[in-house]
């Protein structure tokens, strides 16, 4: 039986023998790398768990057979590991980034990011970034002798940055930060653990990153088809969708429309991880990167779709924004789920008490940002059916989302 062989780790990767270390010093393992152990810190942490009934776009009682938060973050993890290899990077990390990217989101998927984020617009607004620093350094409460996993510096770093710096060399922020300012909770952990907000990521953040925008697309397209909100005649005004379709087309004439759905999917995945393999190569090439820091000081990203792809993958989301996130039915549900959220936060905020005990100790005598952030900390650890619950509890009358 033949063996993979190993693939050997390029220059401008991360190796974890030589990782900055984590914030709490702790013995190396025998048995795994430190980006290995990063990873299993993540698929063992409660916030993980969660992702199962938190949603993508369908909320957990439309069917079986839609993503979740969970599932995509999986789809993500299988994409960024094959990227990685094809790049000789560090799976290990990429696979850790990919994991962790999404365990700041709340309940209701983007629907709740805008609630929580209406809700806390005097203090500084909400980030799932930002949010998701906050569970790995602070909410995830497992362990003897720290608060969160633990992480290394390299996970961090790119579950931070993986979008791009955040501020410039001069510690302004940067464009998408101008009006609001760095989060907070980033500022705050920096203090701790000097992140280089002012840099690129490493360019397994990158490729998580990426591979992130791939599942989006491919999932989404497979999401809406089921749900019945477009065609794929509708998908055809997309030239490289037409493109795949007509070449499968050509070669199965009868093939049946799941198959063919599934066919689409497929390539638009293969298509989309080569054309970012290519491209990549190319700028890495051009940078002649020696180390990962070379990446990391690079003036822009190094992983990144061809000009050709980054336009396909622009008319790809601009066909998806108003017939599958702004579709009227889609926008109801979500509209009733942002005033769960709003309701719940409304409810926390007037009477502390109304939350667990173990999230209403000390409520009252805090000030009034600790007090909040509290609240949208244990909001946006919620599930999508827990939220209902509490709201239910709470509330003489809740939406069915449906």
């Amino acid at each position: 039986m033949a063996v993979e062989a190993a693939v050997p780790r390029a220059p401008y990767a991360c190796d974890p023998a030589t990782s900055r270390g984590r914030l709490y010093p702790e013995p190396v393992s025998p048995t795994r790398s430190a980006f290995r152990r990063d990873c299993d810190r993540i698929i063992h942490a409660t916030a993980f768990r969660r992702l199962a009934y938190k949603t993508q776009v369908f909320v957990f009682h439309e069917g079986d057979h839609f993503r979740t938060r969970l599932t995509h973050t999986l789809e993500v993890n299988q994409i960024a590991r094959s990227l990685a290899r094809a790049l000789a990077l560090d799976e290990d990390l990429c696979e850790a980034l990919a994991l962790a990217h999404d365990l700041g989101h709340p309940p209701f998927g983007h629907a709740g990011e805008r609630a929580l984020d209406r809700c806390l617009d005097a203090c500084g607004g909400f980030d799932h970034n930002a949010q998701s620093l906050r569970v790995v350094t602070a909410l995830e409460r497992r362990y003897t002798d720290f608060d969160g996993l633990n992480l290394t510096w390299e996970t961090l770093e790119g579950l931070v940055k993986h979008n791009g710096p955040l501020m410039l060399r001069d510690g302004a922020p940067t464009e998408r930060y101008r009006a609001r300012g760095v989060p907070q909770a980033i500022l705050s952990y920096a203090e701790r653990q000097d992140l280089e907000l002012w840099s690129f990521a490493s360019a397994e953040a990158q490729i998580a990153a990426l591979a992130d925008d791939i599942a989006y697309d491919a999932h989404d397209i497979d999401d809406g088809l089921r749900a019945g909100l477009f065609t794929l005649d509708d998908l055809s005004q997309i030239s490289l969708i037409d493109e795949i379709l007509r070449h499968i087309r050509a070669a199965h004439p009868q093939l049946e429309s799941p198959r063919l759905i599934h066919e689409l999917i497929r390539r638009l995945i293969t298509h989309m991880i080569e054309d970012v393999i290519l491209e990549t190569g190319r700028r890495l090439q051009r940078l002649a990167a020696q180390s990962a820091d070379d990446v990391r000081h690079c003036a822009s990203s190094v992983v990144a779709f061809s000009p050709a792809m980054a336009a396909a993958d622009h008319a790809i989301k601009g066909f998806l924004y108003p017939r599958m996130y702004r579709q009227a039915r889609v926008m109801r549900i979500m509209n009733d789920a942002e005033q769960v959220i709003i309701d719940l936060f409304s409810r926390y905020d007037c009477d502390p008490g109304a939350m667990p005990a173990e999230w209403a100790t000390g409520g009252e005598c805090s000030d009034r940002l600790s007090r909040v952030r509290r609240i949208a900390d244990f909001i946006a650890g919620m599930t999508d059916r827990y939220a209902l619950v509490e709201h239910a509890r709470l509330f003489d009358s809740t939406p069915e989302l449906r």
